[in-house]
């Protein structure tokens, strides 16, 4: 909890306020550019289907306003809870609704991006943080689908062939040099300041457009963590 105070007064000094409430945040700041909404998870939230529906509806609240105003998401998540009693309400479907409100945002020009402040794993940083116009990860942050021991066990690949490969394939290995290698990261933040929230919202307000369409494949080409992908999709919409 005293990381997550730190970071956020480094991040929102002027008229930052915000509650958290079974590991959500709710909160606004203001900044050169104006107000800034802050929505997301803290403390490692293993994201459950209360909390992807009050992220949701939070973001819908929002939107409903009609002013554009820009949304900073916080990203702190161990993933989604694998409780069976979150299984059989459909969490899967929930976390789709999160993150076509995500999406519906995005298309009505709002300006957003999602800040990882601690972990970002699985389906909890799918649904939401990885739905951002950007996202930006502090250097300590822990960002991965799965570790290596669950990739083994799904994929039936050794572990240690995954380690091997996890060494010169971005793909293979979680990190968050590796997501940003994957174009899944914009920047790698160490040194905070306000100008950093503010500099990306003035950007994205500039050429809100731009962000409509997602060049991630694009950036991790030139980053050289995705080698085949684009050939892949080229292939597979001429055939």
């Amino acid at each position: 909890m005293m990381q997550t105070q730190t970071i956020l007064a480094e991040l929102f000094p002027n008229e930052l306020e915000y509650q958290i409430d079974n590991w959500v945040i709710r909160g606004s700041a203001k900044t050169k550019i104006g107000k800034v909404e802050i929505i997301g998870t803290v403390d490692s939230a293993a994201i459950n289907q209360a909390i992807a529906i009050r992220l949701a509806n939070e973001v819908l609240d929002v939107i409903a306003q009609g002013k554009k105003t820009p949304i900073v998401f916080i990203v702190d998540t161990q993933g989604q809870d694998s409780s069976r009693a979150d299984e059989l309400l459909c969490l899967n479907r929930t976390f789709a609704h999160l993150a076509a409100c995500v999406d519906l945002l995005r298309r009505s020009e709002h300006p957003n991006l999602a800040i990882i402040l601690g972990e970002a794993v699985s389906g909890g940083f799918l649904s939401y943080g990885l739905m951002a116009n950007q996202i930006f990860a502090l250097q300590s942050s822990q960002v991965k689908v799965m570790d290596l021991n669950a990739m083994s066990r799904v994929t039936k690949i050794p572990l240690d062939k995954l380690q091997s490969l996890s060494k010169t394939s971005a793909i293979f290995a979680p990190g968050v040099e590796n997501f940003y290698k994957m174009g899944a990261v914009d920047e790698i933040w160490v040194n905070l300041d306000e100008q950093l929230v503010e500099n990306a919202i003035e950007s994205q307000q500039t050429h809100i457009q731009d962000f409509l369409t997602d060049n991630r494949r694009q950036v991790a080409k030139e980053r050289d963590g995705r080698l085949l992908c684009n050939e892949v999709v080229d292939k597979v919409l001429s055939a």
